[in-house]
């Protein structure tokens, strides 16, 4: 690994104040709270930081609020206790059952929801030190003609990689809202916009800009009829990221669809909401044949690689189970 500087913080202003400075300086400055995945990424020289800015140090950032209409949830809240949170456990459906399918009990107790939803891409391509790859500043993306077994099937292109984030799929399913302080001030816009497409700008993988960190989750509680479904399929029961994961909530009544949140992990390099399918649930009843069809249209336009295309069949499928599981 290579020496780095580690600085704690005491609020978000510093922070954000020496992102810039190190930024404007040409120098490498990352922020962790749990830290874990960014000092996996740091053993295997995928990362090189000069300076490690720890938000740990930051003062009333870890938080679970419930207020009339919603939850805020400070971005430094351990996933752990969102997954125990009794209210969250209560109102927002699927958020704890997220929380508690990410990694192992021993990462939960120390990773953050922001860290969660800000990980970087899966592919191991990426997170090997031996190929410079698209995303790290190369010319290929090796998984074109590589081991595509775990990649993109959907909006992907010129970059395969996969969001590994569980908690992700699940607050944009809940439509979500994100916080983030910069050197203009704070900004809050739709989780769902936070994240970038490689065929925008391979290089990024979500909106935040240097000097900009995650500082809070707003998650409005979900209207009365509604039931929620979020399960995930891995390699290991242990603590792999998704193969495939689908989150879903149906607002219905007298088993006829108002309105419906189909979203996917593990398929795209964002987390992949199915609008088509939404719009084709919504009035009609929510029965097997339309559950069926449903996943069938949340996969339109997906293209599989040569290794991968087990994943059309296993998301339709997961879709199909959620929906019928959200009656």
């Amino acid at each position: 690994m290579k020496s780095f500087e580690n600085i704690d913080v005491k609020s978000v202003k510093e922070a954000v104040g020496l992102l810039q400075k190190f930024h404007q300086q040409k120098k490498v400055a990352a922020v962790v709270g749990g830290g874990s995945e960014y000092l996996q990424l740091m053993k295997d020289h995928v990362v090189e930081p000069d300076y490690l800015i720890n938000l740990k140090t930051i003062p009333n950032l870890d938080y679970v609020k419930e207020e009339r209409g919603g939850f805020r949830i400070g971005a430094l809240t351990k996933l752990a206790d969102i997954e125990s949170h009794s209210a969250i456990r209560e109102k927002l459906l699927i958020l704890s059952d997220a929380a508690g399918e990410a990694a192992s009990q021993q990462i939960r107790n120390a990773g953050t929801i922001a860290g969660n939803i800000c990980q970087r891409p899966f592919c191991w391509y990426f997170r090997s030190s031996n190929f410079t790859c698209l995303r790290k500043g190369g010319q290929v993306c090796y998984t074109v003609t590589g081991d595509s077994r775990f990649h993109a099937i959907l909006g992907a292109g010129p970059s395969y990689i996969v969001h590994p984030s569980d908690s992700a799929p699940a607050l944009v399913a809940l439509d979500a809202q994100i916080k983030f302080a910069g050197p203009g001030g704070e900004k809050t816009i739709p989780l769902e916009k936070f994240f970038v497409l490689p065929s925008v700008d391979y290089r990024r993988e979500n909106v935040l800009v240097p000097g900009e960190i995650v500082t809070e989750i707003y998650v409005p509680t979900p209207k009365a009829g509604s039931k929620g479904f979020y399960h995930k399929v891995r390699e290991r029961l242990a603590w792999d990221h998704a193969i495939v994961a689908v989150a879903t909530i149906v607002e219905s009544s007298d088993n006829v669809v108002r309105n419906a949140r189909v979203v996917m992990g593990g398929v795209a390099p964002i987390p992949w909401r199915a609008a088509k399918a939404e719009e084709f649930l919504r009035g009609k009843p929510l029965d097997e044949a339309n559950a069926k069809r449903a996943g069938e249209i949340a996969v339109e336009g997906a293209k599989p690689l040569k290794d991968n295309g087990y994943k059309v069949k296993m998301a339709q499928d997961l879709i199909q189970r959620g929906l019928l599981a959200s009656v």
